[in-house]
């Protein structure tokens, strides 16, 4: 037979899997994930079919077998690699599945399935995967590793079991490196029918102010730093295209991501939309079958316009980012609490976390709400960026300041404000006002949320300091009622905390300050050094 002819002669099925094994492992090597996904199928396909007809031959070779099934359960392995490495979390687990069917101690699938099932928050199991794959002979080059792949499973299983999180280290340490790692967490709360906007999360039991209510990892975030320059707008639009992007892309490559996204509201027919069960979001979820509804990217869109949350709200506080940071993500849970000018729940974000906390003390059967936009701000100016948010709201708060700015000489108040009039004397006229209203409780403290610039204005100087002297309400007692009517907030605390500077702090005002920083910073600020030294950053912040 010519040269020429024995080039031309096609494969024999081993020779084209071996050719096709190698360019699969070199691609797998160049980290050309995509290219050696499409590489390991073929092989794999391949691989299945030579099984099928090596098993139905009359006298199979038991070795022969053995050694193809070795091949498919490494191929299935690496196939699985490149996936996760792609986000197809999905794919992934189930090539790890399948090989561990062939070999169920196989220790390249066991620690990948392990890192999967890690970035699912299916901590316990895991921990299983990373257990089983140390005691395997191959582990002994990987033990540090495996070791810390272990440890790390213990601690997020049981942080997202106890609620048990502790951030003081990481604020001691001025934010450096990176952020911690942490758990997902969901507490003593549920999805029910909400009175103020279709769905909403509540308390299922008492909570003291400062306690962690849940902590949820976001979908996908976009951020970036805007230009002072520039307003930020095309920015913002580029980082919004980007986010849509992300959000399709994990949807399409995770079953249960698409899953979560698809019980979110898209903004119609909230009425006839069913309260999810709270085990969907409980960290160790099992996975859900596939889903018959086909994504829908106009769906998508209308759901992160609806649910999506910027990270440079007031509501938000950043831990350890500058001014000028903006963000926007998707966390799914935290996209069932509702608006409310009278919140009594803050958000923190730590790297893709947000944490959220309540402000103050919760009834068991309230609803958690945290503001979209800046509770001290007058209802005229709430108004107007409820308005953005494609809605009015019609919180407690809003409907007694509605009835009291009806009232002529409240107009004149807010009139002179805009004019530049003295604020102590906006602040008298508002106190006495109250005072003749009859004002109490609660609805002093939305009075003096709403009118909270002025306080901040008259507290820190000086000249009305000196010229009101005791014609305005101390501090404190101004500080308490804002705390206790819509939470605390650190403008509220850095105006309690410099009305102490120049005579020094005692013990009771520190003790007071330390339980304003909770419902401000959360409980997870454990250690009273951290909750100082974030204290002692917020009196200098602007």
């Amino acid at each position: 037979m010519r040269e020429e002819d024995q080039l031309q002669q096609p494969l024999t099925p081993e020779e084209l899997m071996h050719e096709l094994r190698f360019k699969a492992t070199e691609l797998l090597l160049r980290e050309e994930w995509q290219e050696s996904v499409q590489v390991y199928t073929q092989f794999i396909n391949l691989c299945q079919d030579q099984i099928s007809v090596k098993s139905h031959q009359n006298h199979p070779d038991p070795d022969l077998l053995t050694k193809l099934q070795k091949s498919l359960c490494l191929a299935l392995s690496n196939r699985a690699e490149a996936l996760s490495r792609l986000r197809d979390l999905t794919g992934a687990l189930k090539d790890c599945d399948q090989a561990l069917e062939i070999e169920s101690t196989h220790f390249k699938s066991l620690v990948c399935k392990g890192r999967i099932l890690l970035s699912l928050n299916r901590y316990s199991m895991a921990l299983d995967c990373f257990k089983t794959a140390v005691l395997d002979p191959q582990a002994s080059g990987n033990l540090e590793t495996l070791n810390g792949y272990v440890q790390k499973c213990k601690k997020l299983e049981f942080q997202s079991r106890t609620g048990a999180f502790d951030l003081s280290d990481w604020i001691l340490s001025g934010f450096r490196g990176k952020s911690p790692e942490l758990a997902e967490y969901t507490g003593p709360v549920q999805i029910k029918r909400s009175e103020l906007s279709g769905r909403g999360l509540f308390a299922t039991k008492n909570i003291d102010a400062g306690t962690l209510l849940l902590v949820t990892k976001a979908i996908a975030t976009e951020r970036g730093i805007l230009s002072s320059e520039d307003s930020g707008e095309n920015a913002r639009l580029v980082m919004w295209k980007n986010f849509v992007d992300k959000v399709v892309d994990s949807a399409t490559k995770c079953e249960r991501t698409h899953h979560l996204i698809s019980t979110l509201s898209s903004g119609e027919d909230e009425d006839k939309l069913e309260a999810p069960e709270m085990s969907l979001f409980r960290p160790g979820a099992e996975e859900i079958g596939e889903l018959n509804e086909k994504l829908d990217k106009v769906k998508i869109l209308n759901v992160l316009d609806v649910n999506s949350l910027v990270e440079d709200s007031v509501s938000a506080k950043v831990l350890g980012r500058n001014s000028d940071y903006y963000g926007v993500g998707l966390w799914v849970l935290a996209s069932f609490i509702n608006h409310s000018c009278n919140p009594n729940a803050r958000r923190l974000h730590v790297g893709d976390h947000v944490l959220v906390h309540a402000s103050r003390d919760v009834k068991a059967g309230e609803e958690i709400t945290f503001a979209y936009f800046d509770m001290l701000s007058p209802l005229s100016k709430r108004n107007e960026m409820s308005k953005t948010w494609g809605f009015h709201c019609s919180c407690k708060r809003c409907k007694f300041e509605e009835e009291m700015c009806s009232k002529q000489e409240m107009k004149e108040i807010e009139i002179g404000l805009e004019r530049g009039i003295d604020v102590g004397s906006a602040i008298f006229r508002l106190e006495e006002g109250m005072r003749r209203w009859m004002v109490r409780g609660r609805g002093k403290g939305y009075m003096r949320a709403s009118f909270w610039a002025a306080y901040f204005e008259a507290y820190g100087s000086e000249k009305s300091a000196t010229r009101w002297g005791r014609r305005i309400p101390a501090v404190d007692i101004v500080v308490d009622s804002v705390a206790e009517a819509v939470g605390c907030d650190e403008r509220v605390l850095k105006v309690f905390m410099q009305a102490f500077k120049g005579n020094g702090v005692s013990l009771v005002d520190m003790e007071k300050s330390l339980k304003l920083g909770r419902g401000v910073h959360g409980k997870v600020v454990k250690k009273q050094q951290a909750l100082r030294s974030l204290l002692d950053f917020g009196t200098h912040d602007a």
